[in-house]
C-alpha cells in the first residue's frame, strides 16, 4: 500500500514538472521556437554609413534583441505594472506617443516630449539636451525616473526574477540566471539598435525604385537648397540640419522658438550662455507620424512647423547661425516661402513615411501576437 501511494505520488509530481515546464517554455517563446541564437546582422543601407555605435561589452545577439524586445514591453519595469517603453513610443507612430508632453505612472507629466526611436544605431548622443552617451544610460533613465516609469533598476530585476520565463531568458543571453539593471538596460538597447527605417519613398527614390511626382520633386529641392535671392534661388535652408540619408545630423541648435528660451536646453549641461535653447536636431523621418513637433510639443502639424521656419523665426543671442540672415527676399530678415512652396515641403516630407518600419512585426509587441493567435 505504501508503496502504491509513494509511486501514486511521484507520477502526480512528475506530471506537475513536466506542466510547470511547459507552461515556463511557452510564457517565454512568445513568437518564435526556438528562441534564435547567434550573432544578429544589423541591415542597412550603405548611404547610411558605417559609423555605428555598438559598445564592444554589448554586442548584439538574436536572444539579446529577443529578449530586449520583451523587456521594451514589459509592464513589470514599471511601478504598479502600469508603463512600459512601449507606453511613450508605440509603433505605429514611428515610436512616438502623439502627446506634446507624456504621462508618467504618477500621472506628471514629462518635460519634454517623447523622441522617435529610428535610426539609434548612428546616434552618439541622446535626449534633447545630449545628455546621455550610449542606449543603455538612455534606456535607464525613464525606467528610474520617479515621474516616468518609477521604479528602480533593483526592484525591476528583483521582479523580473520571480517571472517564470526570464531567469532561463537571461541565462541564454548572458550565460546565467542572474538578473540585474546592468543586463536589463543592456538588452533593451540591443532590441532598440534593430529599429532601422530604410524603406521610405525616398529611400526608394535613393535607389532608383520610385519617381516622385511634380510636388514631391519641388519639395525635395527646397528642402536641399539654401536661399540665394540675389541670383533668384529660392530655397527652404534644411539640408544644413536635415541633410543627408538619415534626415538629421548630431547637432544642437537654438532653431528660434522663443527669444527667452523657458528650457534651458543643453545650457542646463554645458552651464555656457551660447548653449540656452540649444537641443538636438531630431530625424524628419517619419515625420508625418509623429506630431506633435519641438521639445515641447508645441506645434501640432507640419504646416506650423513650415510656418515657423518660413516667417517666425524669433531672435536671440543664441540663435542658430543657419537660420540667421537666411531670406528668399533680398534685404529680407525671414525666409519667406511662398504657399505654393510650403505645400511642396510638405508633399516631400510625407516621403519619408516608412510604413514597413510602423508595420514591421520583428518591431512589435509579442505578447499581443501571441494574444491573437490564441
Amino acid at each position: 500500500m505504501k508503496l502504491n501511494r509513494y509511486t501514486s505520488l511521484s507520477k502526480v509530481g512528475v506530471l506537475a514538472f513536466l506542466f510547470s515546464l511547459t507552461i515556463g517554455l511557452s510564457a517565454w517563446t512568445y513568437y518564435e521556437d526556438p528562441i534564435p541564437t547567434g550573432s544578429f546582422q544589423l541591415v542597412y543601407p550603405a548611404n547610411f554609413g558605417n559609423r555605428i555605435n555598438v559598445p564592444a561589452d554589448n554586442p548584439t545577439t538574436k536572444q539579446g534583441v529577443y529578449l530586449g524586445r520583451l523587456l521594451f514591453y514589459e509592464t513589470a519595469l514599471s511601478a504598479g505594472n502600469k508603463l512600459s517603453c512601449s507606453s511613450c513610443h508605440r509603433q505605429e507612430k514611428a515610436f512616438t506617443d502623439g502627446k506634446a508632453l507624456s504621462e508618467g505612472v504618477d500621472h506628471v507629466l514629462s518635460t519634454r516630449n517623447s523622441m522617435s526611436l529610428a535610426n539609434l544605431l548612428w546616434t552618439r548622443k541622446f535626449f534633447w539636451d545630449g545628455r546621455a552617451a550610449s542606449l543603455e544610460e538612455q534606456a535607464a533613465t525613464p525606467l528610474s525616473n520617479p515621474h516616468e516609469m518609477g521604479q528602480s533598476l533593483t526592484i525591476s530585476a528583483q521582479k523580473l526574477s520571480r517571472i517564470q520565463s526570464y531567469p532561463a531568458l537571461f541565462k541564454l543571453v548572458y550565460g546565467d540566471t542572474l538578473i540585474n539593471g546592468d543586463r536589463i538596460v543592456k538588452a533593451i538597447a540591443q532590441f532598440e539598435r534593430t529599429l532601422i527605417s530604410a524603406n521610405s519613398r525616398y529611400d526608394q527614390y535613393l535607389r532608383n525604385a520610385y519617381q516622385p511626382n511634380e510636388l514631391e520633386q519641388k519639395g525635395m529641392a527646397l528642402f536641399n537648397q539654401f536661399p540665394q535671392p540675389e541670383k533668384g534661388i529660392r530655397g527652404a535652408n534644411c539640408a544644413h540640419c536635415h541633410g543627408g540619408a538619415k534626415t538629421y545630423m548630431e547637432l544642437f541648435h537654438n532653431n528660434g522658438l522663443d527669444s527667452i528660451p523657458k528650457d534651458e536646453g543643453i545650457e542646463t549641461l554645458t552651464g555656457l550662455p551660447a548653449d540656452r535653447g540649444r537641443f538636438k536636431v531630431p530625424t524628419l523621418r517619419n515625420i508625418a507620424l509623429t506630431a506633435p513637433y519641438m521639445h515641447d510639443g508645441r506645434f501640432k502639424t507640419m504646416e506650423e512647423v513650415i510656418d515657423h521656419y518660413s516667417d517666425h523665426i524669433k531672435q536671440s543671442a543664441s540663435l542658430s547661425s543657419f537660420l540667421q540672415g537666411e531670406s528668399n527676399e533680398i534685404g529680407g530678415t525671414s525666409l519667406k516661402l511662398l504657399p505654393e512652396e510650403k505645400k511642396e515641403l510638405i508633399a516631400f516630407l510625407n516621403m519619408l513615411t516608412d510604413s514597413t518600419f510602423i508595420s514591421n512585426p520583428a518591431f512589435s509587441n509579442p505578447r499581443l501576437r501571441i494574444a491573437s493567435n490564441k
